[in-house]
């Protein structure tokens, strides 16, 4: 067995850290006084706060794994694995004010609202699927970097449910406001970490020319034919669009601000720095393969590509740097994890046990048992993970593409007033069987992706919406008519007839078109008419400014990134 390379400075950092998150979670939980603060926070977060959050939510300790080892084998193509929701970025300001305005818990409570009682339940089981699979997914990424950063001693399972124990404990007690103070803490952990190891490790591949010399210009290249090029870039950023709107957590990371502007703000700039960060991973991943190439610490292989972001930190960092590492890599997953149990608490709270079980018991009851079905989900990530992962980034994008086929029904349901849950239940059951479908004819897993087979999949579930929407008698009138009236009603609002089903008045809405804050993908096939005679730059104003900033930023993005490599 390989021996354990932990310094006393190492050991320090860690055990520092731990302490600081488990005080987190205590301090928290004094402050926990009903299910709604447990799950949503009491709605009351900071821009900053909001920022953490979605960028702790959403930046997971598999992503550097999965992305620098995609790098390491592919080349720079391989950032688009993670780059898929680059271009999509700028829509997270329109998405945002959506998950305030439901004015809801959980996304299985939207689904009722749209299409009836008994889709919340189809929802419900998607989501307890899509956060096993995820959780499971985050916990292996993690513990296959601290096992190499160790210098392979312990076994990745052991470490799996080492990390499991941790983060259950604090966010049992602390719920969603002990995760989004240690998602803001945590930001800055990873943000060290993405980039704290190429200096350390720059001069041992001769920086940019010794690498590109090393590994050829090919592999430099951001669309490539031998990795990912331009077909694939393009079917990733569809896959992204149509699937954040369906993913269960948005509404707790996204939908939790203390007004639309920070849920907007936290959305789009949390979710900004993880594309820079993306671009650390990256560089360590080229890093890693110039290293091995050079054969500069006596190896010349890695026998998994996922393994290169931990072989690079086990070789470069400093002593108390291996302590850190493993604290911000258990900083991401814990804070990504522990916002995933939480939310899976609160789906199967409001999803199964109020609706069907128990409707009229009290808060405390319901606490109670949000906390304990958000430990039997982690428990059921764990068995997934020690049992079924064999590639990180397969089971990430089997999670993406499952909320891309869901998210047809759920997207389809706020541009599209005529379609119905009929044609929602065909959309996912059309869309998954013909994925799943491709890679049992092709003989590979049924956690593989590939871009023909997906997007030919997610083109039957949009006809199948739509068709069968077509065929099939509209929703009750009244219900979607509730629904939409909360979509045009911005979330500060003291309109007292929300759930009166019916839609604004027309002064109503001529007062929030004047305040331009009418929302374009709500009205996105009757602009004209929903701005009630307001022109359209003034009644979107809000939404349309803030998407152009957003555009601007990640063409900048882009443009700097492309300097860096051609320096």
């Amino acid at each position: 067995m390989t021996a354990i390379h932990l310094t006393l400075a190492d050991a320090v950092v860690l055990v520092g850290y731990l302490l600081v998150v488990l005080a987190i979670g205590f301090i928290a939980a004094r402050q926990i006084k009903s299910a709604d603060h447990f799950f949503l926070g009491g709605r009351k977060f900071s821009k900053w706060i909001m920022i953490g959050q979605s960028f702790g939510t959403g930046t997971h300790a598999e992503m550097p794994v999965s992305l620098a080892g995609a790098v390491y084998n592919l080349g720079l193509s391989g950032i688009w694995f993670q780059w898929k929701n680059l271009f999509v970025t700028p829509f997270y300001w329109l998405l945002a004010p959506l998950f305030r305005r439901f004015r809801r818990t959980t996304m299985s409570e939207v689904f009722d609202d749209r299409y009836g009682p008994w889709m919340g339940a189809i929802y419900t089981v998607f989501a307890l699927l899509f956060f096993t699979i995820n959780l499971a997914s985050m916990l292996k990424g993690a513990a296959k970097v601290i096992d190499q950063a160790l210098g392979g001693g312990l076994p990745v399972d052991l470490i799996v449910v080492g990390m499991t124990c941790v983060f259950v404990l604090y966010s049992f007690t602390g719920g969603l406001l002990a995760t989004a103070w240690t998602d803001f803490i945590q930001g800055f952990l990873i943000i060290a970490l993405s980039f704290m190891l190429i200096p350390l490790g720059w001069h041992y591949v001769g920086g940019m020319d010794g690498m590109k010399a090393t590994l050829g210009a090919q592999k430099f290249l951001l669309a490539a034919p031998e990795g990912i090029g331009v077909w694939t870039i393009v079917v990733l950023t569809i896959n992204g669009l149509v699937g954040i709107v369906a993913q269960p957590h948005l509404i707790a990371s996204v939908g939790t601000g203390r007004d639309e502007n920070a849920c907007r703000v936290g959305q789009f700039y949390g979710n900004l720095v993880k594309r820079v960060c993306t671009i650390g991973w990256a560089v360590v991943g080229l890093m890693t393969a110039a290293i091995i190439a050079r054969g500069v610490f006596g190896d010349t292989s890695l026998k998994d590509p996922e393994e290169a972001f931990g072989y690079a930190c086990r070789h470069l960092l400093f002593p108390g740097g291996i302590g850190l590492l493993i604290a911000a890599l258990l900083a991401a997953n814990m804070a990504g994890c522990s916002a995933f149990m939480i939310d899976s608490g609160a789906m199967i709270t409001n999803g199964i046990y109020r609706k069907y079980l128990s409707p009229g018991a009290s808060d405390q009851r319901c606490l109670l048992v949000g906390r304990i079905g958000g430990v039997l989900v982690v428990a059921c990530a764990v068995i997934y993970a020690v049992f079924l992962i064999k590639r990180v980034l397969y089971s990430f994008l089997l999670t993406e593409t499952m909320a891309t086929f869901v998210g047809i029904g759920v997207l389809g349901g706020i541009v599209w007033k005529r379609a119905n849950r009929w044609g929602a239940i065909a959309s996912i059951l059309a869309a998954m069987l013909t994925n799943f479908s491709g890679y049992a004819l092709t003989g590979r897993r049924f956690d593989h992706w590939d871009p023909t087979i997906f997007l030919c999949a997610l083109g039957v579930g949009v006809v199948a919406l739509v068709v069968v929407s077509l065929l099939t008698p509209p929703e009750d009138a009244q219900r979607t008519a509730g629904f939409f009236h909360r979509l045009q009603t911005p979330s500060d609002s003291d309109a007292d007839d929300l759930n009166a089903g019916a839609a604004p008045t027309e002064a109503a809405q001529r007062k929030y078109a004047e305040a331009g804050r009418l929302l374009v993908l709500v009205n996105l096939l009757s602009l004209r008419r929903a701005a009630a005679g307001v022109p359209l730059l003034r009644a979107y104003r809000t939404d349309l400014r803030g998407f152009a900033i957003g555009t601007a930023l990640i063409g900048l993005l882009i443009f700097a990134f492309v300097i860096l490599i051609r320096l």
